[in-house]
């Protein structure tokens, strides 16, 4: 058991207080893990445009003080009660559209949209009490889809947290939280080319490229790929799909 478990953790957090002003690095508590949740050492995470959209706040209900972030890379630091398929130091990965495992989304294989933990932009507290995990000087910080990565230390709901393997580079495999897979999903779950196929990909940023590989992966015979930035195409990554 982590010498840290059941004990509020302080640390630092990249904290938005208000939309659109810079972040600040504050010193953060971070409580305990309660009933089915998952405290985590988060050791790499990534920049989503989402994140930025919503720090933002452009045309949607504000929600501040808050910690972003969703695509990253950790270790589990200690289990809450209830938890028995995680335990301290499995190396993991949050991501935001979770799965309770027994609603009919989860039970679908047409849907992903969990019931109880698909993603809510609205909600910045936990499902267990309603209370937010963060805080400093005892007010409230409030999380970000379940997961605020941009802290070194988070707590998420257990079915929010992918268990990968330990020789995976968390630095590389941070990604797949969020871009990689929404591209390859897209295109693997969703477009599902047939074999031969010819594909065109709108857009080559980290969801186009995925998306590309999961055409090239489904046996896709002519992947052209559309973007208005020209570097792009001289990337030896880009290069990979026709210019168009």
């Amino acid at each position: 058991m982590s010498s840290t478990a059941g004990q509020v953790i302080r640390c630092k957090a990249a904290v938005a207080w208000e939309a659109g002003k810079p972040l600040v690095i504050e010193e953060v508590e971070v409580a305990p893990p309660q009933v089915m949740e998952v405290r985590l050492k988060i050791l790499f995470t990534s920049l989503c445009h989402t994140d930025v959209y919503f720090w933002e706040a452009k045309g949607q209900t504000p929600l501040f003080p808050r910690i972003f972030g969703h695509e990253a890379g950790g270790i589990v630091e200690s289990v809450g009660e209830g938890v028995t398929d995680l335990q301290p130091g499995d190396h993991v990965l949050p991501v935001f559209t979770g799965e309770c495992k027994e609603c009919r989304h989860c039970k679908s294989e047409e849907s992903n949209m969990c019931d109880l933990l698909r993603i809510n932009t609205d909600r910045g507290v936990m499902l267990s009490d309603n209370k937010s995990r963060f805080s400093i000087n005892g007010k409230p910080i409030y999380h970000f889809v379940g997961t605020s990565t941009f802290s070194e230390y988070t707590v998420v709901h257990v079915g929010c947290v992918a268990k990968i393997n330990p020789a995976a580079p968390l630095d590389k495999v941070c990604v797949l939280s969020c871009g990689i897979s929404t591209g390859l999903g897209a295109t693997l779950n969703v477009a599902k080319p047939w074999k031969g196929s010819s594909v065109a990909i709108f857009g080559l940023g980290a969801v186009g490229l995925a998306a590309a590989e999961g055409a090239r992966i489904a046996g896709a015979s002519r992947i052209i790929g559309i973007d208005l930035n020209p570097k792009r195409f001289n990337d030896g990554e880009y290069s990979k799909c026709p210019q168009d």
